[in-house]
């Protein structure tokens, strides 16, 4: 599962080395689910954070990669409740409802570029049952 934060470093300013390095991670994650090496489940939830981006262009890109999921998982009763649940435990809003879905379709792991949503995880707020990585590390440790 790869968050809409991972989505997006693909056209966020490549001028910091962190960003490039990310993106560049992404772009090798999204090879090798071309080549059929690995499956990307996606959400509806994805669906609709990419949706609210103002910027067109950017908006478009994310929706073209959108279309490369293995599978989508649908928000339902049982995902927002989920939620809820780690959203008590610290996560935001959107980080809540990606985690959530991420674990209803039983995805091995949820790439994020954002620091603080691998933190809150990695310190088992709300006892995340998908590992939350950074695309670099999970790469590294692939």
């Amino acid at each position: 599962y790869l968050d809409a934060c991972c989505l997006n470093r693909l056209t966020d300013d490549q001028s910091q080395s962190r960003v490039a390095g990310e993106a560049e991670a992404v772009e090798r994650i999204l090879r090798l689910l071309r080549d059929g090496e690995i499956e990307w489940l996606s959400s509806t939830v994805l669906k609709a954070e990419t949706s609210n981006n103002p910027d067109a262009e950017r908006r478009y890109e994310v929706e073209v990669l959108l279309s490369l999921a293995t599978d989508t998982i649908t928000l339902d009763s049982q995902i927002i409740r989920r939620a809820t649940e780690l959203e008590a435990a610290g996560c935001g809003a959107f980080d809540a409802l990606h985690l959530s879905s991420a674990e209803a379709g039983v995805a091995d792991v949820l790439l994020t570029t954002d620091d603080r949503f691998v933190g809150r995880a990695r310190r088992g707020l709300g006892s995340p049952r998908v590992r939350v990585l950074n695309p670099v590390g999970w790469l590294r440790e692939r």
